[in-house]
């Protein structure tokens, strides 16, 4: 939306008085007179890095002002005011939209009733906390008085009449009772700041709804802040405030001696000052000052009554209110100090996705549209069978980004999987998440938790060929009294499938390792045979060519064993293939303890996957392992016998690892319409 002149015009003043530095100005300049894009493609101009991204915030601001328009306003303001600091690079854009907001409330009254009740709108639920959470009070007051005169012009008008004077007259009032004070103070050698400001009419109307009183038993219309250097000095100045003025005895609150639960620490009184109006006093410490201002205990929570934040967020925020105090002082003496772009350390460590209405949700990096799902409700959780997101169909295991809208496709019974409780599957990102599939399944009868977990068990022993292995040898490492106890936790997520395999292998590998009788002679690796195969250590053997079976294809991690044949050096299996145990009953002498030496990178292996062929599945397939890290070697389909629409899918890939395979076979049969998924 191009301004009209005069609002440019008054934003670029709003700014100056800010202390914006030159990049700020100009990026306005542009953003409202040029379409920078159009030009830079007609003309090849490069605009440099610095206005580029302070453009990009400006056209990313209009988006969060063109979703909060399209909703009526929302019903979640703070997550509009969150979406907008996430999605701006460089917070100098908030100074800008802020001018420009106040610019265009200021000629408000030139537009149709509709479009001043969202422009007002917009700015009661973004601009004004914003401006207030910075810090910018002059701005502030001034953003919710205007969207409070065109949003409840009754009560406003009732607020102002009901004023013994206007703003500018209480302003000249401040301005004389501050005077007054600070030659008392300074006349008994007091160092002290005197500052005072006349409360706005939002402000006013707001305590008056909170407090439930009339505006005549409000004493803070008019308010001075006192700032010293230590708590005698605060009672000392107190005294002399008393002395000058009548103090009203029931308003005297001692914050200092019995803070805040936040704690905010002052003392407050109030009195009744020349031409018998009541004036309100702070004093508190300059260090009292800076903590209720930039400390953790945010000033503007509790202004606005909003639990809602975290630590990159209030960083952010805190960030910015200094980077705006330190330009008021530059320019105070005469220097430039322009505000530089955001910290590296202020990089927000959310993800802020939206729904179809246009609510955003807010979910930890690297959340999914699985703990999406959740976060909007736990049913919706428990019902989720698929997803959109941007209006394009994704698996469940999708990572999210900041901005991007999610649809989720629910169906009629919950039925959440056990597989999502699983970390090395990817569904869920989030903590609050996985504990609500827990309590689904807390609530199943433990019957049906020992069925879940032999299955979800027993589906990874096959895949490493311990189908049959004995699980009492494990069941103290996690903390398991009996083999059903172990199953139970299996499926409640406790513990993982494949923890339990690789506790078995490693029982496995210590159990075949020898007690030499004899001095070994040093173990050397064996460079291998086929490019990407795993480095081998022939125990006792030197110069020995050593290369990884075809038959089983083990994999660096696995437990394997070797046997020396005639003309190929030595063949490394896994222990329970097939082709070793035939070839050590016959000649068990060639049988030789290797093991895995510092691998090189990766081993070649066979994928069988099964399933019902549908559109787009083999996409699917290469994008997953395309995102796990996997280098894709060949794909070549099939169909399964007797016509019934399923499909078999030889998949070759090249792991790093045994531990990367069991991540790849885990998300493939996570995949809409996979049955299985294990190595051929």
């Amino acid at each position: 939306m191009r301004d009209r002149p005069e609002v440019l015009a008054d934003t670029l003043s709003i700014l100056a008085s800010l202390n914006a530095d030159a990049e700020v100005l100009a990026a306005t300049l542009l953003d409202s007179l040029i379409d920078i894009e159009a030009m830079a493609a007609q003309t090849q101009v490069e605009v440099p890095e610095r206005l580029h991204v302070l453009l990009e915030g400006q056209r990313a601001a209009s988006r969060v002002w063109a979703l909060h328009r399209s909703h009526g306003g929302g019903r979640n303001p703070e997550g509009m005011r969150r979406l907008l600091l996430a999605l701006v690079r460089d917070l100098r854009v908030v100074p800008i939209v802020l001018a420009r907001q106040l610019s265009r409330m200021r000629a408000a009254w030139r537009l149709p009733a509709d479009e001043q009740r969202a422009l007002a709108l917009m700015t009661r639920d973004i601009h004004a906390p914003l401006a207030n959470r910075l810090g910018i009070w002059q701005l502030k007051w001034e953003l919710e008085d205007l969207a409070f005169r065109l949003l409840q012009a009754a009560d406003y008008l009732r607020i102002a009449q009901s004023l013994d004077d206007n703003r500018s007259g209480r302003q000249r009032y401040i301005e004389a009772v501050r005077a007054q004070l600070r030659d008392a103070v300074a006349a008994h050698g007091i160092d002290a700041d005197v500052a005072g400001r006349p409360k706005h009419i939002y402000s006013i109307w707001k305590k008056m709804q909170r407090k439930a009183l009339p505006i005549e038993e409000l004493y803070d219309l008019r308010a001075l802040r006192v700032l010293v250097d230590d708590i005698p000095t605060c009672y000392a100045v107190l005294g002399l405030v008393h002395a000058l003025w009548v103090p009203i005895p029931s308003e005297f609150d001692d914050y200092i001696a019995r803070p805040k639960p936040n704690g905010y620490r002052s003392l407050h009184t109030a009195v009744i000052g020349p031409e018998g109006k009541t004036v309100e006093v702070q004093i508190r410490t300059r260090e009292m000052h800076a903590q209720s201002e930039l400390g953790v205990a945010a000033h503007w929570r509790y202004k606005e009554g909003s639990s809602a934040g975290g630590a990159a967020m209030d960083k952010r925020i805190a960030w910015m209110r200094k980077l705006l105090e330190q330009a008021a002082e530059a320019a105070g003496e005469g220097e430039a100090a322009p505000l530089q772009g955001i910290d590296s350390e202020l990089i927000e460590d959310r993800v802020y996705a939206l729904t179809p209405k246009g609510e955003v949700i807010d979910l930890p990096q690297g959340g999914t549209v699985l703990d999406f799902a959740y976060a909007v409700h736990s049913m919706v959780g428990h019902r989720c069978r698929g997803a959109k997101v941007d209006g394009r169909i994704v698996p469940l295991t999708q990572v999210l980004k900041t901005g991007q809208r999610v649809e989720i496709l629910t169906g009629k019974e919950a039925a959440p999987r056990r597989d999502w409780l699983q970390p090395s599957a990817g569904f869920l990102a989030s903590g609050r998440s996985r504990d609500k599939v827990r309590a689904w399944f807390n609530k199943l009868d433990r019957a049906q938790n020992l069925k879940e977990g032999r299955e979800l068990l027993e589906r990874d022993l096959r895949r490493m060929g311990l189908l049959h292995a004995d699980l009492t040898p494990v069941l103290a490492r996690f903390n398991a009294q009996a083999e059903d106890d172990l199953l139970v936790l299996v499926a409640l997520g406790d513990v993982g499938p494949n923890q339990i395999g690789r506790a078995l292998l490693e029982l496995e590998k210590a159990a075949q390792e020898p007690e030499p009788a004899l001095p070994a002679l040093p173990a050397k690796p064996v460079a291998p045979a086929a490019p990407g195969a795993g480095a081998v250590t022939v125990q006792g053997v030197d110069n020995l060519l050593a290369q990884v079976a075809r038959c089983c294809q083990p994999l660096p991690g696995e437990a394997i064993v070797g046997y020396l044949t005639r003309a190929r050096g030595v063949s490394v299996h896994r222990p329970g293939c097939a082709a070793f145990l035939r070839l050590a009953g016959k000649e068990p002498a060639r049988v030789l303890p290797v093991e895995w030496g510092n691998r090189r990178g990766g081993q070649d292996v066979a994928i069988r996957i099964e399933g019902v062929e549908r559109k787009w599945l083999l996409k699917d397939i290469t994008t997953l392992v395309a995102q796990v890290g996997v280098h894709a070697l060949g794909l070549h389909t099939e169909p399964m016998r007797g016509g019934s629409g399923r499909v078999r899918v030889r998949l070759q890939v090249r792991v790093s690892d045994y531990e990367q395979l069991g991540l790849l076979l885990a998300r493939l049969e996570s995949l809409p319409g996979i049955e299985s998924a294990r190595r051929a």
